[in-house]
């Protein structure tokens, strides 16, 4: 990811100076809990991508910046929401806004980052941007509320579980790329492809992160190995290694999706079968058909050091898993 940073780092500057004044507030828990996590090693990608799709269409003015803070509050606001509902101690290696200060604080802190996000997207005018940031907000909602309703539900089908992702993490992704043909006032094509961009590179993107989950270590992630088994999430390895399993591996998963095996031992039994039926390798794989989608998307676009950047993103996205 070297390249979008260097593409888009005093660009980024401008958006960092933005997120700083605007979590200000006169109730000091308020940007002490947001700098918690917003200074907290997050790298920043989706306002990234924000910048660097305005450099792939030459933009040249800053209305990008504002819209860069208001994506990277969206998703700040969904993490700070996110850790409450899964109970999460650790994000990035550090202990969690929930965990500091409990979920009271980090919800409506939460909802204080959420405000400001729709504050950026009035004060840009757009009417088009509105929407399109204010409808990925609604779907990543209905993302997350749908994951709840099947978590330990292993009969999710593998449709049913990418469904979710796209709404829940693909959603801000392509949203970030899309406004950027916005505001540089590009066709619908332009923006099509963007937008496709965004939403695969997001698909690919929580796909490392099912995998990751059983074959990573918590200095990799920055939260514990297994979490998700742990907590049930019935995650595509999970999906694949149900669906490919005799009656005693389903039990297994049944029980362990069901809060019922979740020790050392357990995570270990679960890391084996998802080996033995390759549930993790096809994840990646899945990983990697839609991370070429994603670089196929900008094919209609200048070769350059843009172009290369968002690429490179989509390569850097599938090897964390390594």
């Amino acid at each position: 990811m070297a390249g979008l940073m260097a593409l888009t780092g005093p660009g980024l500057t401008a958006v960092n100076h933005v997120i700083i004044d605007r979590m200000q507030s006169p109730v000091a828990l308020i940007p002490e809990l947001a700098g918690h996590l917003i200074a907290g090693g997050g790298k920043r990608l989706r306002p990234m991508l924000t910048l660097g799709c305005a450099a792939l269409l030459d933009y040249s003015g800053n209305r990008h910046h504002k819209l860069a803070a208001a994506v990277e509050f969206i998703h700040t606001a969904t993490l700070l929401h996110d850790d409450v509902v899964d109970a999460s101690g650790m994000r990035r290696g550090k202990a969690t806004a929930n965990r500091l200060w409990g979920n009271p604080a980090s919800v409506l802190v939460g909802d204080f980052l959420f405000s400001r996000a729709f504050e950026l997207m009035v004060e840009d005018g757009s009417l088009k941007v509105l929407k399109i940031l204010s409808s990925a907000s609604a779907i990543i909602a209905e993302g997350e509320v749908a994951q709840l309703t099947a978590q330990r539900d292993v009969e999710t089908s593998e449709d049913r579980y990418l469904e979710i992702i796209t709404a829940k993490t693909a959603a801000l992704f392509s949203a970030a790329c899309q406004i950027a043909a916005v505001v540089a006032e590009r066709d619908a094509a332009v923006e099509a492809a963007l937008e496709a961009y965004g939403r695969n590179l997001g698909i690919a993107f929580q796909l490392v992160d099912d995998a990751i989950d059983y074959v990573s270590d918590a200095d990799t992630m920055g939260k514990d190995r297994g979490d998700d088994f742990r907590d049930g999430k019935v995650t595509l390895p999970v999906i694949l290694a149900y669906a490919r399993g005799d009656e005693d591996e389903r039990t297994f998963w049944r029980e362990a999706m069901r809060g019922k095996r979740v020790s050392d031992d357990d995570l270990a039994e679960a890391e084996r079968l998802l080996d033995r039926r390759q549930a993790v390798t096809d994840t990646m794989a899945r990983a990697r058909h839609y991370g070429a989608r994603a670089i196929d998307s900008l094919a209609g676009f200048p070769k350059g050091p843009a172009r290369q950047a968002l690429s490179e993103t989509v390569e850097f996205a599938i090897a964390r898993a390594y």
